[in-house]
């Protein structure tokens, strides 16, 4: 049989479930998921298989308007991950409806060569009758090459689209082992499941001022590894926060964080974290290459 291989930029506005849709389509979690927006910071890819086709996803952030430096290399990151895509799917939060960040998306998407896909996502939730509605609206604005309905959470829908990307993709050989699911390093995936646990605990206590720097990540003589995680916060009533009382908030999300990764990295996990109060961490260009990110000016 002859391989196929090609790539698709999983592209929307914050919060439409991209890394939700990416996880179930390789099979995985590769791309934390969290109920904030804009918990993607950088392009990830994850690597899914479809008969004798092995697709590229590039989990990209969400777009939106950028404020600070940090959200300019978000989007910035999110745009790159479009170069050289065979195929473009715009997530849409079906739920949530044609907000104002939706339509300038579809509308800067519009005039460019690739195969574009619509996936409207969180059918479940959304209400059925402006289901077609929003179909219809984006379908006047972009010529889409095809319409998708699903859920990446029940995973309604997502047969047909996997294939029908699949069916997309061009001839060529696979980039990846079969068994390989992403190309996020231990190391960065480490940081990512510990972000998610900050992010999934903390609610909106803790905005967006937070980032893990690793320090140290080795691996020991009996098979198990060593993480030792720097969590960065930008002020001190931000670093209480994440301790917690007595530092009990800080030892759930290490314990959680741990148990994760020991299942994704299959092998036991000796995690140390703690928390340091760095005022500017979004204006540090070791920072953004340490999670991934170009410096943007």
């Amino acid at each position: 049989m002859t391989q196929h291989c090609g790539l698709v930029a999983v592209l929307g506005a914050p919060n439409a479930g991209k890394s939700t849709l990416v996880n179930a389509l390789v099979g995985q979690k590769v791309a934390i998921v969290s109920p904030k927006a804009q918990t993607t910071r950088t392009r990830l890819l994850g690597v899914a298989i479809e008969g004798e086709t092995q697709l590229l996803l590039i989990d990209t952030p969400g777009i939106f308007a950028p404020q600070r430096r940090l959200d300019r290399a978000m989007v910035a990151a999110a745009w790159g991950g479009t170069e050289g895509a065979d195929v473009i799917a715009l997530v849409v939060d079906a739920k949530g409806g044609l907000g104002p960040k939706v339509m300038p998306i579809a509308e800067s998407i519009a005039g460019r060569p690739e195969r574009k896909f619509l996936v409207l996502n969180k059918v479940d939730l959304a209400d059925k009758a402006k289901l077609l509605v929003h179909a219809e609206r984006l379908n006047a604005a972009v010529a889409f090459d095809e319409t998708f309905f699903v859920s990446a959470e029940t995973g309604d829908g997502l047969p047909e689209l996997k294939k029908s990307l699949a069916y997309n993709m061009p001839e060529g050989p696979w980039h990846f082992p079969e068994d390989q699911v992403s190309d996020a390093t231990e190391r960065a995936l480490a940081a990512e499941v510990t972000r998610e646990q900050l992010y999934l605990q903390l609610h909106a206590e803790l905005p967006y001022a937070s980032t893990i720097e690793t320090e140290k990540f080795e691996e020991r003589a009996d098979g198990s590894v060593e993480i030792h995680q720097q969590i960065l916060v930008a002020r001190p009533t931000q670093r209480a926060i994440v301790l917690g009382k007595g530092g009990a908030r800080i030892k759930e999300i290490g314990a959680r964080a741990r148990a994760q990764l020991k299942e994704l990295l299959d092998r036991p996990v000796h995690l140390y974290l703690h928390v340091k109060v760095k005022a500017d961490w979004d204006e540090d260009r070791e920072v953004f290459r340490d999670i991934g990110l170009d410096w943007v000016d």
